[in-house]
């Protein structure tokens, strides 16, 4: 069996900079990851809020901090973590495809995408049904396609949409929207119409999506369209298993509870990144993946 100073889960930009950092530390570290490593990073189309890059997308980037952090860190990817358990002074984690112990462990878990929870919505994913414009919106180029949400991902896969050729509409539920100002004003200028005040009641179509029923929260008012596509950004689940397994601390909506060094109630325990709830921003999970990596290390050192 494997042995390690550290284990970090998740790949996201928060895991790939505390394999950055903590390899750099001299611990031995490995980094695991159920899917590629990148996570919800990868879906992002454009960035122009990341320090250093007037504007660059997720995939870009996460391609250059994966290929940094292996310099020092080996990264498995397409592994799950099935459970993580204290094993006398270690953890004992097992995947589906092995064993590992480790002193300390980092949760960079991170999210996953909140379904509609509407009829049709799982028939027809991938027949219509969309969750990420950057991995399926060249699909959808010169077709009607809408938007379903009102925050930053929203407005910017809007904005992707538009710019590759898709006949775009958004539709948020209510009559303002939560994304920044500056991406609020790119909608105006690119024309990108907007329906106010609505949810979408139901999903539609033989062998693919046909159509969307559509109503209006105000009035409770239906109008079913027409629609070759429909690309669903409502907000994230944390995806919290592990660190309920574990016994770490969750707030009311099931993010983990962190103090300032990213460490949980279990001793040798950090988290760091969208897991952590707060901005689901970038340089946010990158800056607490580098907090856990130097915590977990200094820790180890005092104890070790």
């Amino acid at each position: 069996m494997e042995k390690y100073d550290i284990i970090i889960i998740g790949s996201g930009p928060a895991g790939l900079t505390s394999g950055i950092y903590a390899g750099r530390q001299g611990t031995k570290t490995l980094m695991i990851d159920k899917g590629p490593a990148g996570g919800l990073g990868l879906e992002v189309p454009m960035m122009e809020n990341y320090p250093g890059y007037e504007i660059i997308a997720g995939m870009s980037l996460i391609k250059e901090m994966k290929k940094q952090a292996l310099k020092t860190t080996p990264l498995k990817e397409m592994e799950e973590i099935l459970s993580v358990q204290p094993n006398e002074d270690n953890f004992l984690i097992k995947s589906n495809k092995g064993e590992y112990l480790s002193k300390s462990i980092i949760l960079c878990t991170g999210n996953q995408h909140r379904k509609l929870g509407v009829k049709g919505e799982d028939k027809f994913l991938g027949r219509g049904v969309c969750y990420c414009a950057t991995c399926d919106g060249p699909l959808f180029a010169g077709k009607k396609v809408f938007m379903i949400g009102g925050g930053n991902t929203a407005v910017q896969e809007a904005i992707f949409l538009k710019n590759i050729g898709c006949d775009v509409t958004l539709v948020h539920r209510r009559d303002e929207l939560r994304a920044d100002k500056y991406l609020q004003k790119k909608l105006e200028t690119l024309n990108i119409g907007i329906i106010w005040d609505t949810v979408v009641e139901e999903i539609k179509g033989e062998i693919s999506l046909e159509t969307i029923v559509l109503k209006n929260v105000k009035t409770s008012q239906e109008n079913e369209v027409e629609a070759q596509g429909i690309f669903i950004s409502v907000g994230d689940i944390p995806i919290n298993k592990l660190a309920k397994e574990l016994g770490v601390n969750l707030d009311q909506s099931g993010y983990i509870i962190t103090d300032k060094f990213q460490k949980t109630n279990i001793p040798r325990v950090y988290a760091a990144g969208d897991i952590t709830g707060g901005y689901k921003q970038w340089v946010i999970a990158c800056s607490e993946g580098a907090v856990a990596a130097m915590a977990a290390y200094d820790d180890l050192e005092k104890i070790y």
